[in-house]
């Protein structure tokens, strides 16, 4: 009697420990539509310098779009394009272009790895 008991004890604290761990948003990719993140720039600590980037999404499909606000390039052409994934190690969502890359040693930043994007922040991540 009291073994189970303490089991049940157990088993109720890990499901409240669990349930507050989801973070909102964090573990959502938006709905399909076209968006307008901020850009970080990795090298320099995250600062955006007011640049922004046009977001596409259909499905599993995400098309990031320079948006010619603060950044060099051409307006309209592509910056990335790929497959919306989580990464394995770190939880970040990041524009895949292979299976193989939910477990790349790297991601994001100045890294060789796919680009990160902050889907709660709503921020493309550069070098």
């Amino acid at each position: 009697m009291k073994i189970s008991l303490y089991i049940a004890i157990v088993f109720a604290l890990i499901n409240i420990k669990c349930s507050g761990q989801t973070q909102t948003g964090m573990d959502e990719k938006p709905k399909n539509g076209t968006y307008t993140y901020s850009i970080a720039f990795a090298e320099w600590n995250g600062k955006s310098n007011g640049a922004t980037c046009i977001v596409v999404i259909k499905d599993d499909s995400i098309f990031v779009i320079n948006s010619g606000n603060n950044l060099s390039g051409k307006k309209g052409e592509i910056m990335d394009k790929g497959v919306i994934m989580k990464h394995t190690k770190t939880g970040k969502w990041i524009i895949g272009h292979s299976p193989k890359d939910t477990d790349a040693k790297e991601v994001g930043g100045c890294s060789s790895g796919p680009a990160v994007i902050d889907f709660k922040r709503k921020v493309f991540w550069l070098c």
